[in-house]
């Protein structure tokens, strides 16, 4: 097939191209496809696979002619960036401008246009030469103890006790609330176990319970807060009916041996073990975190070229849909309450420019290096999301599988921490002592960029198509609103027979 290509126009990283195709080559191809389908028609009035090719014409012709040209109109465009040698910056706009009732007819050429914008050309930072710091912070035998003093608090066991409750103490008891003397749905519960001074329940709530003793009956009373999750009963005052079953006091010892061995470790050393190896674990994803962020401004402020327009709207569109949800829902950021429209879009667009400069640096980096996302990688990043949604497993792998853009949604991700780790790994990254304050304080941001980097997914091939242009720059934030990193949590009390292993609950954003 002649497919003709000229370039009308080049003006930054915009290109638009003519391309033509011969009504001959597009008649040629109808004819074939004629061909090919002929013998398996079956029509009245003449034998399978005798149909005319004059009659198949006449009945299927436009139709046909139809699926031809959208197969050309593709094809044409992947040979015209190919000939141009041109990486696309998302999908082109196409335009036809031949008669298409004339095209579809065989009587004319099939002409369009075709309008992209191009990757930009630029030389990316040599990694090796950047200098970078990454506080550390090691976890001290403080920190242990504290750690596993919140252990023992948690994991407490209680004694039944003669006399009042005293703060400190468990009380077992059944409760009914009531709003205006009516019971409402939530309200009630049985066997409850309430630890006084814990402040698990409503602000008032255990106070009122401190001199309770087995069998008594006691009204409390409390308001709601404003803030309640449930807003049925948020800032309104209830009386909750609260029959104490049992008082019971902690007992006796703390975390000791037999402490360890009842929440499934060998010893209280291993346990000690465990919670130092689960918080060296959540301090590196925090100092990864604080030097991820420093390289990433770095980035930012070597590579200045001009960025795609339609990319940096798209990302803008995104980032402004998410803004105007928390904006109607109230959850607006403390730092953009009180600010116009006009001040809050300008902010958030250098934030989209941010994200899509950083998205290109990042993909060019790591094509260059040739760092791929594996099948492996991949196959745990799916699993990982459908146990998100129990029992629909199947409906989730069917869903990325057969949605590409979503697939690369997962893909971005992995692909831009495994650049990050590149890069870190060559640049000249000096380890600074830190305190666990400061490890976990959250720093600021320049002015106007709130908290936002990138996330890069792999791109396919050096010379990238339309829609792998567009996976390789797909800029979905592991900031903002930023995944910061988490302060230390105590590790989970395990059970007698489960595996002596302490997961770490680390975020690296």
């Amino acid at each position: 097939m002649t497919i003709q290509i000229v370039e009308k126009s080049g003006e930054g990283l915009s290109r638009v191209f003519g391309v033509t195709i011969p009504a001959a080559d597009l008649a040629q191809k109808l004819d074939a496809k004629i061909t090919e389908i002929r013998p398996q028609m079956n029509l009245k009035g003449f034998r399978p696979g005798k149909v005319p090719v004059s009659h198949v014409k006449r009945l299927y012709g436009k139709s046909l002619m139809g699926e031809i040209i959208e197969q050309t109109v593709s094809e044409g465009q992947a040979q015209a960036l190919s000939t141009s040698k041109v990486r696309a910056a998302g999908n082109p706009d196409i335009k036809v401008e031949s008669d298409i009732e004339k095209v579809l007819a065989g009587v004319s050429d099939l002409a369009f246009e075709l309008a992209v914008e191009v990757m930009p050309d630029f030389e990316p930072v040599d990694v090796a030469a950047l200098e970078l710091t990454r506080p550390v912070y090691l976890p001290t035998d403080e920190d242990v103890g504290a750690q596993l003093d919140e252990i023992a608090g948690q994991n407490r066991t209680y004694e039944a006790k003669d006399g009042a409750a005293e703060d400190g103490d468990m009380v077992v008891a059944d409760f009914v609330g009531r709003l205006e003397g009516e019971v409402f749905e939530g309200g009630s519960g049985e066997d409850a176990e309430i630890v006084l001074g814990a402040n698990r329940f409503i602000p008032g709530f255990e106070a009122q319970l401190v001199g309770a003793k087995a069998g008594d009956t006691v009204t409390v009373n409390v308001t709601f807060p404003e803030d309640y999750g449930a807003t049925q009963v948020a800032g309104k005052p209830a009386e909750f009916e609260v029959t104490v079953k049992a008082v019971k006091a902690p007992a006796e010892g703390g975390a000791d041996e037999a402490f360890a061995a009842r929440i499934g470790f060998d010893s209280l050393d291993s346990l000690k073990t465990a919670i130092r190896n689960q918080l060296g674990q959540q301090y590196a994803g925090a100092s990864r975190y604080k030097a991820k962020r420093a390289l990433l401004d770095v980035l930012d402020a070597k590579h200045d070229f001009p960025l795609p327009p339609r990319m940096v709207e798209a990302e803008f569109d995104g980032i402004w849909r998410q803004v105007e949800a928390e904006r109607a829902s109230g959850d607006l950021s403390p730092e953009d309450q009180g600010k116009s429209e006009e001040q809050l879009r300008g902010e958030y667009r250098k934030i989209a420019e941010r994200r899509v400069r950083l998205g290109l640096v990042l993909a060019e980096i790591g094509q260059r290096a040739n760092v791929q996302v594996t099948e492996q990688e991949m196959n745990g990043a799916l699993a990982a999301e459908a146990r998100r949604y129990p029992g629909q497993e199947r409906e989730i792998y069917e869903f990325f599988r057969k949605n590409p853009q979503a697939a690369a949604q997962l893909r971005a991700p992995i692909y831009e921490e495994k650049v990050v780790d590149l890069i870190l790994a060559r640049a000249q990254v000096a380890d600074v002592a830190t305190s666990k304050e400061a490890l976990f304080a959250e720093d600021e941001m320049p002015e106007g960029y709130g908290d936002a980097s990138p996330a890069t997914s792999e791109p396919e091939a050096p010379a990238a198509s339309a829609a792998e242009a567009e996976a390789a720059t797909e800029v979905a934030a592991s900031e903002p609103k930023a995944a910061k990193p988490k302060k230390p949590r105590a590790p989970k009390a395990k059970k007698a027979d489960a595996e002596p292993a302490v997961a770490a609950e680390t975020d690296e954003a």
